[in-house]
């Protein structure tokens, strides 16, 4: 679906196209006289035409602010299909959660307290384990709903900067068919986190049950170990940020999307680090800004209200704390959005600084309509027909 506000350029004698001059040369030259006859006086020839904004963003490279705004404007652009996705990702999770973990921990709890005292130990260990095991449930549907999530924006950001509108549907079922290199590449993550705390936390505790002068050494591997984590996490993050949208965009399997992504990021590790760095302190501080003064008011209500009170003086409390949860909802899913958004856009910007995608997705925009194009996301070394031309299933898979 197009965006009604754009139009495509057309090929009008004398009006310039991307990155032309008009007729005459360069800026400043005079036209070229008329047969037998001499220069008259005419207004001077436009100047140099700058590239089009199509969309959310011009296709050119883009500078530091517009990767910092543009990510907003998704939001605004088409906020069914981005914030829609996110509210309807945020809330099954919360459900989800609340449901699972909720029932077991009842029934858990329920068999603890009717549990003969000779068992109680047994029965409350055998009980934790359960609402333990009940957690992954919803830990494994957030994996996938965010990995699903990111396709989506990462999609609806590479169209709309063709100046296309995809409804939510259309987004998903497109996704759908790279949600699980997704998902696969959302676990690799989180497994290599997980290590990393494991084997830092293992070592601290070994030196802790030695004991003596080993304790300083535990506060050391703490303290260093940690820094080191962190730094590397955010090195490693940052060189393969833009693995989702290869993914996604270029249908690269996981180890292909990760070294690529190595590639692109190359010379622009501290630009990509900044950018990534900056709107998650933005979103974070919107949302601290709007949710700590409510967890304020909650924690006063709850310690003004008498626990043997009846329970209608938990009422404004509750109401509170529903009040809290729906907020936080929002705003996770409008942080989900643009930290997404973000990404997509650095990867759209690195490929125009070493790749040149701006020039195809000029041609892509300037195509007439209903003309077979190759999806411009497409890498240059795409297989092609035995003519050169792209094979047929190159064309845009969006559409």
């Amino acid at each position: 679906m197009t965006d009604p506000d754009w139009h495509p350029p057309t090929n009008t004698p004398g009006v310039p196209r991307y990155g032309e001059y008009a007729q005459g040369g360069a800026p400043g030259s005079p036209p070229p006289p008329p047969p037998g006859g001499s220069y008259r006086a005419v207004p001077p020839p436009p100047a140099w035409t700058p590239p089009p904004k199509p969309g959310l963003i011009p296709l050119r490279p883009l500078g530091f602010g517009t990767l910092l705004g543009a990510p907003f404007q998704v939001l605004r652009r088409n906020p069914k299909a981005t914030f829609g996705s996110a509210l309807i990702v945020q809330a099954a999770t919360l459900l989800v959660t609340l449901v699972v973990v909720g029932v077991v921990s009842f029934f858990a709890i329920s068999r603890i307290a009717s549990a003969p005292v000779d068992e109680q130990d047994a029965v409350e260990a055998g009980a934790m384990l359960t609402i333990v095991l009940s957690a992954l449930v919803p830990v494994a549907l957030a994996i996938v709903a965010s990995a699903l999530l990111q396709g989506v924006i990462v999609l609806e950001v590479s169209r709309a900067t063709l100046g296309e509108k995809l409804r939510l549907g259309a987004l998903w079922r497109q996704v759908g068919k790279r949600v699980w290199p997704l998902v696969g590449w959302t676990l690799l993550l989180s497994a290599a986190l997980l290590i990393g705390v494991l084997l830092i936390g293992g070592v601290v505790f070994v030196c802790v049950l030695l004991g003596g002068g080993w304790i300083a050494l535990a506060v050391i591997v703490g303290v260093f170990g940690g820094l080191g984590l962190v730094a590397l996490g955010a090195w490693v993050s940052t060189k393969t940020a833009v693995v989702p949208s290869l993914i996604v965009l270029e249908r690269l399997s996981i180890g292909r999307a990760i070294r690529r992504s190595w590639s692109l990021t190359g010379g622009f590790f501290w630009r990509t680090l900044g950018v990534l760095l900056l709107i998650t302190v933005i979103v974070n501080v919107v949302a601290q800004v709007v949710t700590t003064p409510l967890s304020f008011l909650f924690g006063m209500v709850i310690s003004l209200i008498d626990p043997n009170a009846a329970i209608e003086a938990f009422i404004p409390a509750a109401v509170l704390y529903i009040l809290t949860l729906l907020i936080a909802l929002v705003l996770g899913a409008v942080t989900a959005v643009v930290q997404s958004a973000a990404v997509a856009l650095i990867y759209i910007d690195l490929r125009m600084r070493k790749e040149g995608l701006d020039l195809e997705l000029q041609r892509f925009v300037e195509a007439a309509p209903g003309a077979q194009t190759r999806d411009p996301y497409l890498p240059h070394t795409a297989p092609a027909g035995a003519d050169g031309a792209p094979r047929p299933d190159l064309g845009s898979p969006w559409a």
